[in-house]
């Protein structure tokens, strides 16, 4: 992964973007999505996780988020990685999943060119950190964030969608409590 995508300011809000291996489409189940919201709470309410925008697509999760002081944001995304695998891997061995036959296979494809012993590899490497270096480039990644879903024909209003800072924006019940980008907030940049 090239060094411009790799977190190098902790103190500064990165624009994120979290893929599948393959982009291959996990996300499209109610308990995979809802292991990922869950995740995302527990690293918000233990881990000094910070978001500012979200949306979970079905192969990719996007965020612009920091971490909060004497946190360090590299380290909140390997954690969060490093469960949710786990958590979906075992939901599709456990739980009722159609692409069960084919999916885990795959997963374990991805881990054959690792040298340290794995049995599943469910996200790429890396995260595609951009640091939040202005105001427009903010609104423009949280523009980009919530028209993810419109873009892909999900929802006709960005505020539709349930796995989404959209809602938070547009004041409206949602999955995730985030940080609320205003005026007198501008500590991120």
């Amino acid at each position: 992964m090239s060094d411009q995508y790799k977190i190098h300011e902790p103190d500064k809000a990165y624009f994120i973007t979290m893929t599948t291996v393959g982009w291959v489409d996990i996300f499209t189940r109610k308990n995979h999505k809802m292991a990922i919201v869950n995740s995302l709470k527990y690293c918000q309410e233990n881990k000094g996780l910070e978001i500012y925008g979200w949306v979970l697509m079905h192969s990719h999760l996007h965020m612009i988020c920091r971490a909060a002081e004497g946190f360090q944001l590299t380290d909140i995304l390997r954690d969060f990685k490093r469960y949710t695998s786990k958590k979906i891997v075992k939901q599709i061995e456990d739980e009722p999943e159609s692409r069960q036959e084919w999916l885990l296979p795959l997963l374990q494809k991805y881990c054959e060119h690792l040298k340290r012993e794995q049995r599943f590899k469910l996200w790429q490497d890396g995260n595609h950190a951009k640091v939040i270096y202005s105001n427009s480039f903010f609104y423009e990644k949280l523009n980009y964030i919530h028209q993810n879903p419109v873009q892909e024909m999900i929802v006709e209003k960005q505020e539709e969608y349930l796995f989404s800072s959209a809602r938070n924006y547009a004041e409206l019940p949602s999955l995730l409590e985030i940080i609320l980008e205003t005026p007198q907030l501008k500590t991120y940049l």
